[in-house]
Parts: C-alpha cells; sequence; structure tokens
C-alpha cells in the first residue's frame, strides 16, 4: 500500500450446549409423580476470536518465509490457509490469473471462502496475502501481510459458526505489493504496478454481474503491529467507517483506533470503492518496520490480532443493520 499524503508519523468453536445435571441417589433428579424432570439445554454461545488460533496461523506463514506473488513459498502458503480452511467444512475456491507485471507474466491467486446467508448480498473481508519483492534483505512480512492472512482463517471459523443474515465472503488477495520497489515507480496509465489481486476481482465480478451483491467490503492490512494505533483512512466510505470505529469504542479500545483521520492512502480498497462498493481499509500506518527486515515475529502481538479480530466481529451486525434499512 502506499499513503497519497503522509500523516504524523476465543474459545473453541461454538460451545456443545449442556443439558442440566441430574442429581441424587442413583444420579436421577428430583422426581414428580415417578417422572423425572426433563433435561434444560442451554442455546450454544457464539464463537469468539480466538487470538491464540490467529497467532499460531501467523507463526505458520512468516515461517515460510518470503511469500512473493508467484513464488513457491507463496504456493505453499496457499496450500496452509486452504488446509486449515477445509478442516472448517469449508470450501475454497482459487481465482487464478496471468497478470503482466514489470517482472514479466506471472500467475497469480485469489483465495475465496463463502458463507452463505439467508440473503445473497455480501459483505467481503479482504486482506493480501503475499508479501513485498525485496531483494536487499529477507522480508518475512510478519504484519504485511501475515497479520491479514492469518485473521481471515480464525474469522472464516468464527463467522461459520455464527447465524448470518448475509452472505460472507472472505478473500485472500494476491499482488498487492508492487513489483518494483516503489509503488509507482513502474506502473503505466491504466496498468499500475499494484493491487493486482483486488484489481482483478472486482473486474471479474463486474463481468459475471456478481458484483452487485458485494454490498460492503472490509479490508486487513498492518494489523500486527506491537503498538497498534489505527486511524481513519480517508478515502473509506465515511459510514463504515463510523461503525467499525463506534465497535472498538464499545469494547473499550479507542486508545488503539483513535477518531482520528489518518489521510489517504493507495490500497486494496481502492478498486472497490471505485467500482461503487462500500469499502473501509483497517492498517496501522504508523508502523515503524513497514518494508522492513525488522517486520518479523519481535514486533507484532497477539494482543493485536485479537483486538482487531474482536472489532470486526462487533460490527458486522451494525454493518448488516445498516445495510438492511
Amino acid at each position: 500500500m502506499r499513503r497519497t499524503f503522509s500523516v504524523l508519523a476465543v474459545a473453541l468453536g461454538a460451545l456443545i450446549p449442556l443439558g442440566c445435571s441430574q442429581s441424587g441417589e442413583g444420579g436421577l433428579g428430583a422426581v414428580s409423580v415417578g417422572m423425572s424432570s426433563p433435561a434444560v439445554q442451554k442455546p450454544p454461545a457464539p464463537a469468539t476470536f480466538d487470538s491464540t488460533r490467529a497467532w499460531n496461523h501467523l507463526r505458520q506463514m512468516v515461517a515460510i518465509g518470503p511469500r512473493e506473488s508467484g513464488s513457491p513459498a507463496l504456493a505453499q502458503t496457499r496450500a496452509y490457509i486452504t488446509k486449515e480452511i477445509t478442516s472448517y467444512g469449508l470450501t475454497v475456491q482459487e481465482q487464478k490469473w496471468t497478470a503482466a507485471t514489470p517482472a514479466g507474466a506471472i500467475e497469480m491467486v485469489n483465495l475465496i471462502v463463502r458463507l452463505a446467508g439467508k440473503r445473497t448480498d455480501r459483505i467481503l473481508i479482504t486482506g493480501h496475502y503475499d508479501t513485498k519483492r525485496i531483494k536487499e534483505f529477507k522480508f518475512v512480512g510478519a504484519s504485511d501481510a501475515g497479520s491479514s492472512a492469518a485473521m481471515l482463517i480464525e474469522l472464516a471459523r468464527v463467522l461459520n459458526a455464527q447465524p448470518r443474515e448475509f452472505t460472507y465472503e472472505l478473500v485472500w488477495l494476491d499482488g498487492e505489493e508492487a513489483v518494483c520497489t516503489d509503488w509507482y515507480e513502474c506502473g503505466k496509465p491504466g496498468q499500475p504496478d499494484n493491487t493486482y489481486g483486488s484489481r482483478h476481482y472486482v473486474a471479474m465480478g463486474q463481468k459475471d454481474g456478481s458484483l452487485k451483491t458485494a454490498k460492503a467490503m472490509v479490508l486487513l492490512d498492518m494489523v500486527g503491529d506491537r503498538d497498534l494505533r489505527i486511524r481513519r483512512e480517508s478515502k473509506s466510505t465515511r459510514w463504515l467507517t463510523d461503525l467499525v470505529w463506534a465497535a472498538a469504542q464499545r469494547l473499550g479500545h479507542a486508545a488503539v483506533f483513535p477518531n482520528e483521520e489518518a489521510g489517504e492512502i493507495e490500497d486494496d480498497h481502492v478498486p472497490f470503492l471505485a467500482a461503487g462498493v462500500p469499502s473501509v481499509d483497517i492498517i496501522d500506518l504508523e508502523y515503524p518496520h513497514w518494508h522492513r527486515a525488522t517486520d518479523n515475529l519481535d514486533n507484532v502481538s497477539e494482543r493485536s490480532l485479537k483486538i482487531v479480530g474482536d472489532v470486526v466481529v462487533a460490527a458486522l451486525p451494525d454493518i448488516e443493520k445498516r445495510l438492511s434499512k
């Protein structure tokens, strides 16, 4: 991603409902006219975001190493994501294409997981899973983009265990990072050297008409910073940003989600906004290890994943309510 102008600077699945225990001699509860009381079942508790699971996903991906678009390492990352997602009984769709880049033709793959709701209208939750191509040092991208890729896996587990009015679609986007060093260094008019995955997803959705059912998009990017501070990205849709930040304040995370403008940036939300899909970019623009060798496990934290995960899960019912008006 690139700034347009600078700024200063869970539990394991749904719980199994337990019947009330029966006490008394011989294991029988209180009786009435010779009949035992029927067991009373509690409704299942909603699944919550498990930061330990998300942290483990992050560690596994960082251990793979640099994960550039088109690389065997990114293919290994896809295999890991697919294995985890299928363990939840879900299906992963691969959206493949060959991207024309300044480095030549590169095969790219978006991963898509759809959680059907009562309505076919969709809320998208996205994040890129490739890392920046850097020759000078080994870049493992713990926050950029291990954090978003890991969180999407855990969000798939959590949301799959909850009732949904809207259909949710989780998308791991390929090719967000520029092939060249600078965001604009090698781009051409109409052919930017960035956001390959989001541009392809939007183009395919426009072509087959499916983008019309995309009613909102939540983008996660660089959300693992140990010293997390996420300001409001100015290009993002105002009402959607308001709902996310309100959820953060409701959960007591106003210090992490301050009600301050961060300025505009170029990121994977831009193609969606251009296509008319309300979108919000949840991104820590003050991460000091951005595109540095130090973007490693030492500088990210499980706590940060927990905060963002809880905020997203809390904001989704509000987003559904707003879209249902």
